[in-house]
């Protein structure tokens, strides 16, 4: 194997160019367990730990290894271990708020060429939460492919309706649909994935994504469970994120199941993921109208006239006041830490002094 087949184009092979480490190897992170990582070369996969100065000196935990990260090392003990001491810079990345009270940014996988923003055709099929993983991956500049699992589930003129649903509000992203118990659509799918390319399953718990892995695998590869009957709610399975080669040279990532999808996101990338009401928005009355209460706002009326879902709409002002208040809160927090560095920088220094 050859580190192209492991996704290192020529868009790595010039930052290594640019700041080279000749004293260093080249790998990829595949696999990442809360502070344990799995990297691969073109020999073999092995452990490795971040170097503590790429560790301590980190500002914030979304610039520590993720998967799919490409990083200098350095081996060890017959090259059975290795020392993970910088990161390539990412092409692409999938990120999203901490869960929880945290205001953080939480890595999901870097240097994805498409996610996979999987929904079931049940309890899960949810438009709403589908703009929100849309909004993920145009903001990492990942392509969105979504897929609706389960098919076998419903009948086809619901399946059709859901259809036309994705393709009402979502414009220009390529979407399919597939079962993983019946031979439907998972061939589909294979043919979407291309050599030295890197895909990432995004979904919510018990969508099938660890299943749809194996299914591509050829072979029950990793542990499932099934969903809970009464509402299609789904147990972690897959507790950890992992990024696997299948036999056609393609890069699949699996990752756990989200159940809170908080933004962080930047406004040009929720304009994008909602071209439709982006575009309403240049034919309103006021430079600087926010689509709530405004005469002459052309968005409220297209929602009136029904020319947008009203739902839809909805989400759009959701997301905008969602990301821009956790990333005012994101902003402060760190500058009372970058306040707090230099205080107690300048405690040392003075304790120094008086030695």
């Amino acid at each position: 194997m050859e580190l192209a087949d492991l996704g290192f184009d020529s868009w790595f092979q010039k930052k290594q160019e640019e700041s080279p480490r000749p004293e260093c190897g080249v790998a990829r992170i595949t696999r990442v367990d809360r502070d344990r990582y799995l990297i691969r070369n073109e020999v073999c996969e092995l452990p490795a730990e971040p170097a503590g100065k790429l560790l301590f000196s980190t500002e914030s935990s979304q610039h520590l290894p993720c998967v799919g990260d490409w990083v200098f090392v350095q081996y060890q003990n017959d090259r059975s271990r290795a020392v993970i001491h910088e990161l390539f810079p990412r092409k692409t990345f999938l990120r999203r708020k901490t869960a929880g009270i945290k205001i953080d940014f939480q890595m999901i996988a870097s240097n994805v060429d498409a996610a996979f923003i999987i929904q079931s055709c049940d309890f899960n099929f949810n438009l709403r939460r589908m703009e929100r993983y849309l909004v993920m991956a145009k903001e990492g500049l990942v392509e969105p492919i979504i897929l609706l699992s389960k098919s076998d589930l419903v009948d086809k003129s619901d399946l059709e309706k859901m259809k036309e649903a994705i393709a009402r509000e979502v414009k220009g992203v390529r979407a399919a649909a597939f079962s993983n118990t019946t031979p439907d659509g998972v061939d589909t799918v294979r043919q979407m994935l291309e050599q030295g390319k890197t895909y990432c399953l995004l979904g919510s718990s018990g969508v099938g994504k660890t299943t749809l892995l194996n299914q591509l695998l050829g072979r029950d590869a990793f542990e499932t469970n099934p969903v809970r009957e009464k509402d299609g709610r789904g147990r972690h399975t897959t507790a950890y994120r992992q990024l696997t080669v299948l036999e056609n040279r393609s890069l699949v990532i699996d990752t756990p199941g989200m159940r809170e999808l908080g933004m962080i996101a930047d406004e040009e990338s929720i304009d994008d993921s909602f071209s439709d009401i982006f575009e309403l928005a240049t034919k309103c009355r006021f430079n600087d109208c926010t689509h709530t209460v405004e005469a002459g706002c052309a968005i409220l009326k297209a929602v009136q006239d029904g020319g947008i879902d009203e739902g839809r709409y909805r989400n759009y002002i959701k997301l905008m006041k969602e990301s821009a208040f956790h990333q005012s809160s994101y902003a402060e927090r760190r500058k009372k830490d970058k306040q707090f560095g230099r205080t107690v920088k300048a405690a040392v220094t003075q304790k120094r002094k008086g030695l």
